[in-house]
């Protein structure tokens, strides 16, 4: 009866051997990179850590297909590495000779990417199932429509053309306006006469009060004795 045992569990772990080998058929290959991400607090991989690997696995799996047939020994891991890094298959649970295709396990596994990476306080960048294209991050909707924002942007250029306008029809205004009056001073200063007299220029007389000529009064002073 022993010999019958142990038989059975020695073609079962040649089975599971040749379902789970690099690139073999629904196969995924996982790397952690702990001390990068965690540093001085980074943990060690153990026994404890791959368990609970498959039971992440087999929780995705369960998520995924809403099923709860898959169990923690459906996931099997093998060809680990000291720089933690493995293969893994996920068996199925009613023909465990056999493997659930790929797709399923990549839907699973990106379903539940989130879950998984937190387990382990890592990110896609340091727990890479490097089959499976990384989670993308739902994108972020700002918090005014851009619609909105592109309006706003156009109003305030409105704005600030119609106030450029208004300004350089002042500043031309106030240009036009000291241009005449420089003008009109000018015309006023041609169209005066200026007379002159022995080469002398004088000043033109104001009619309404009357002006002396200094020369004819210097004149009258001389001979007002006589």
């Amino acid at each position: 009866m022993l010999g019958v045992l142990l038989l059975a569990f020695s073609l079962v772990t040649i089975v599971h051997s040749e379902l789970c080998r690099p690139d073999a058929q629904n196969a995924f290959k996982v790397r952690l990179s702990i001390k990068t991400a965690l540093g001085d607090n980074a943990y060690a991989w153990d026994a404890s850590e791959e368990y609970l690997f498959k039971a992440m696995v087999a929780f995705a799996m369960r998520r995924y297909s809403n099923k709860e047939t898959t169990q923690i020994s459906n996931v099997l891991l093998c060809n680990m590495t000291e720089r933690v890094s493995f293969w893994f298959v996920v068996t199925d649970s009613a023909r465990n000779m056999t493997t659930v295709p790929g797709s399923e396990v990549e839907a699973a596994v990106r379903m539940n990417r989130n879950r998984i990476n937190s387990a382990f306080l890592l990110t896609d960048n340091t727990l890479q199932f490097l089959k499976i294209s990384s989670t993308l991050s739902p994108p972020i909707e700002p918090a005014v429509p851009v619609w909105l924002i592109v309006f706003g942007v156009v109003l305030c250029l409105v704005v600030v053309g119609i106030l450029l306008l208004v300004v350089s029809g002042i500043r031309q205004r106030k240009k036009n306006n000291h241009e005449s009056a420089e003008t009109g001073d000018l015309e006023d200063k041609c169209d005066t006469p200026v007379t002159t007299e022995n080469g002398i220029p004088c000043d033109i007389l104001d009619l309404k009060a009357g002006q002396i000529n200094g020369v004819y009064a210097a004149d009258d002073e001389r001979f007002t004795p006589l």
